[in-house]
């Protein structure tokens, strides 16, 4: 197994774990107009605990990454609220906020480039 691989596997692990240790710092950038925020902070952690352990296993790897990218993908709202809400957020820089809305982007690729090429 690549090194690379290995980092998203287990940085999606611990992420997913995280949702769950700490629920309430997810839902604070939930955006306001989806409902149940608990349970989808935890339904996008357990997506986050599976995709990264499938990421690790060569038989479940391709599905894995596509069901990361989706992840990605579902999760992006959180972060365009964060930036066009910043208020909400003073304890971060703007400029992370900002910066999110990319590394959303580099985050696909890097599943892409270790799942799904």
């Amino acid at each position: 197994m690549s090194l690379a691989r290995a980092v998203v596997g287990v940085s999606f692990i611990a992420t997913g774990v995280l949702h769950f240790v700490r629920p309430k710092l997810y839902e604070a950038i939930m955006p306001r107009y989806l409902p149940a925020h608990r349970e989808l902070v935890l339904a996008s952690g357990v997506a986050e605990i599976a995709g990264g352990a499938g990421v690790l296993h060569p038989s479940t790897r391709r599905a894995a990454g596509w069901w990361l990218v989706a992840t990605l993908v579902g999760v992006f709202p959180a972060n365009v609220e964060m930036a066009l809400h910043p208020e909400r957020f003073r304890k971060i820089p703007k400029s992370l906020l900002y910066a999110r809305l990319p590394l959303q982007g580099a985050m696909i690729a890097s599943v892409w480039k270790t799942a799904l090429r």
